[in-house]
């Protein structure tokens, strides 16, 4: 069973990036990118890596993407005042590739629900990973974030001078 929801998660993956390729508006790409973006998240969940799924969401589909639509408002690239609201046809990729990733996290967790795994030994790598990133290699971490809040006042100063 989990063989065949990791072909189907690999399927919505590829579907939603070459939907969030081809699309014209920025900001449906961007949601279609969210769709793979999650879908690979419950893949690595299935893989039994609950750590790099949480990882995928939080970054990538999280803070990631929101990075991205921050930058497509600042440029005004995206103008949904300007255009025709979307047909109820235009819709159904996006809901399909949602609804299935969704099925498939949902049979994951029902799946592994009854599983002997007691929280406490799922939650001791989490830990183990959190001490050795914030105690090793505190200042390169301090050193990313400072880096985006660079980036992020370099885009807004750019986007200013007009």
């Amino acid at each position: 069973m989990e063989q065949t929801l990791f072909y189907i998660l690999a399927g919505v993956a590829v579907i939603g990036t070459i939907l969030a390729i081809t699309e014209k508006h920025p900001v449906h790409a961007i949601l279609y990118l969210v769709t793979s973006l999650f879908s690979i998240a419950v893949i690595f969940y299935l893989l039994m890596a609950p750590l790099v799924a949480a990882f995928e969401v939080i970054l990538y589909a999280g803070a990631i993407m929101v990075l991205f639509l921050f930058v497509i408002m600042m440029l005004d690239l995206g103008h949904p005042e300007k255009g025709v609201s979307p047909h109820w046809r235009e819709w159904l990729p996006a809901l399909a590739l949602v609804g299935v990733s969704a099925a498939c996290l949902a049979i994951v967790i029902v799946a592994r629900h009854g599983s002997t795994a007691s929280p406490a030994a799922a939650s001791l790598p989490i830990r183990e990973v959190a001490r050795h990133l914030f105690q090793d290699h505190g200042l390169a971490v301090e050193l990313i974030s400072l880096q985006l809040l660079f980036a992020l006042v370099g885009a807004l100063y750019l986007g200013r001078q007009k």
